[in-house]
């Protein structure tokens, strides 16, 4: 039960990292390893669901004290994220309308839960740590939330018939509102990141959600832009929503050269050690992110040639949700055959 009492907010990145790679890899040609991750993540989210309920019910102060907690809380964010991207795998793989419906409601409803539950105590509680200990790349998650329930709305809309146009306006807001909340937050990430000082521990690997929460920024305006005919208001900002989208984009692709060299320094300069760590699916999530979104964006302001990018980038997503599979497994036989199951 000690890992159920320690367990992660952010454990829910597991679901996000699965569905973007099952994702790109339904746009990108491998359908059958799309069709392979979607069960799994069935699966993955279930037993993450089970598991919160109930450390929930056994822990309930371990898992107040995470709501305000500045490293911990914003983990919450991944329930609203791996929930809609669960959805929009339901829909684009599946083609169940109803499911990715009941769970883009789901993810709505867990957004505004958790949005101001956590950012209220957050603003209200007395003690807080400063800002270089209290702010890193996982606060953006933030964002991801707020741009997976844009995503999937806009990619279902055309189910609810009269009423897609509200649908869609309510996915702009979402879109526009996440899109503000990253520039808040990545002024304070990148202050943190060029004015103090550096330890390689600082650089967790939530740090790749810098690119991330961008590159879904990127795929909701490109999903908007796709739906336009369905609504008059997208149709008359469709210049906007152009030019928006490909600075999310171009954002994005300014941070991997970046996110690489900081990598490099972390783990290759300075010899930090490179073991599993469950927020390592919070590094896998971008990448495949990246690909989905380049995908979409490539169609969205008709430049093929952008194509070449997410089929590399489709496995290197691969290649690192592989990689922190193994570990995850590993983690997992270590924890029941090293004595916690078996001890009598």
């Amino acid at each position: 039960m000690a890992f159920l009492a320690s367990m992660h907010p952010a454990s829910f990145a597991l679901v996000m990292a699965t569905g973007i790679v099952s994702i790109a890899s339904h746009l990108l040609g491998l359908p059958w390893f799309a069709i392979a991750l979607l069960w799994a993540n069935v699966v993955f989210y279930v037993a993450l669901c089970v598991l919160t309920v109930t450390r929930i019910v056994r822990f309930p102060a371990r898992f107040i004290g995470d709501l305000s907690h500045h490293g911990r809380a914003v983990g919450f964010f991944t329930m609203v994220a791996g929930t809609c991207v669960l959805g929009s795998q339901s829909w684009l793989i599946a083609q169940a309308w109803t499911v990715a419906a009941a769970l883009w409601i789901a993810g709505i409803v867990l957004w505004a839960a958790v949005t101001y539950t956590v950012f209220t105590l957050l603003t209200v509680k007395v003690d807080k740590p400063p800002l270089a200990d209290g702010i890193n790349g996982g606060w953006l998650v933030a964002v991801v939330a707020a741009q997976s329930v844009s995503v999937l709305g806009a990619q279902i809309a055309g189910g609810f018939g009269d009423a897609a146009p509200r649908v869609l306006l309510f996915c702009l807001v979402m879109w526009l509102g996440g899109g503000m909340l990253y520039i808040w937050i990545i002024s304070l990430i990148f202050y943190r990141y060029t004015f103090f000082t550096m330890s390689p521990s600082d650089l967790a690997p939530p740090y790749w959600i810098n690119m991330g929460a961008v590159a879904i920024s990127t795929l909701a305006g490109a999903t908007l832009i796709a739906s336009a005919d369905r609504s008059p208001v997208l149709t008359e900002l469709m210049p906007f929503l152009k030019g928006f989208t490909l600075l999310f984009w171009a954002t994005a692709t300014w941070w991997i050269p970046m996110l690489i060299s900081l990598g490099f320094w972390r783990h290759v300069y300075r010899r930090f050690p490179l073991r599993y760590d469950p927020l390592y699916w919070g590094a896998v999530f971008p990448l495949g992110m990246y690909a989905v979104c380049t995908f979409r964006l490539a169609y969205a302001i008709d430049a093929p040639y952008l194509l070449v990018i997410p089929r590399a980038f489709l496995y290197v997503a691969i290649g690192a949700w592989t990689v922190a599979m193994i570990g995850l497994l590993k983690m997992g036989s270590e924890v029941i055959f090293g004595g916690h199951v078996l001890e009598k």
